[in-house]
């Protein structure tokens, strides 16, 4: 199995338990070794009291780029650390993409880094560190 067919399984495997991405009307537009695209639309109930998109969501849908970014080699991983910089406010109706890259990756321990965008412009900055814990995503054959 190639490195890119892996990371397709492995993408697959965890969308079909991720209800709480999937609730949020989320979207894996593209995923790779060590790397994944996630969309998501600023939805009304999404909008917080100042009338801009709630932080948190932004903050969901890069941790989501992040979670498919880090197991996309068939190991179970989760995150360590999570820290986003908000640079620009969203709006209702918005359509976000996070972009996440890996940045390093040495034994059980990675780094990566999310961008997410609203069309090009960008309006959130994250990082994540990621452990890997026991456990795969789906079986491979011998």
């Amino acid at each position: 199995m190639t490195p890119e067919e892996t990371a397709r399984r492995s993408a697959e495997a965890m969308w079909a338990g991720d209800r709480a991405s999937r609730s949020l009307g989320m979207t894996v537009t593209d995923v790779g070794p060590g790397r994944a695209m996630v969309a998501m639309t600023v939805r009304p109930d999404m909008v917080n009291g100042h009338d801009i998109g709630h932080g948190g969501f932004t903050f969901t849908l890069a941790d989501t780029a992040f979670a498919f970014a880090c197991n996309s080699y068939n190991r179970s991983t989760v995150a360590a650390i999570g820290r986003i910089r908000f640079l620009q406010p969203t709006r209702a109706g918005d359509v976000l993409v996070a972009e996440a890259v890996e940045r390093t990756r040495s034994g059980r321990d990675g780094t990566y880094d999310v961008t997410v965008r609203r069309g090009n412009d960008v309006v959130a900055e994250f990082e994540g560190h990621s452990k890997e814990i026991d456990g795969t995503l789906f079986e491979e054959a011998p």
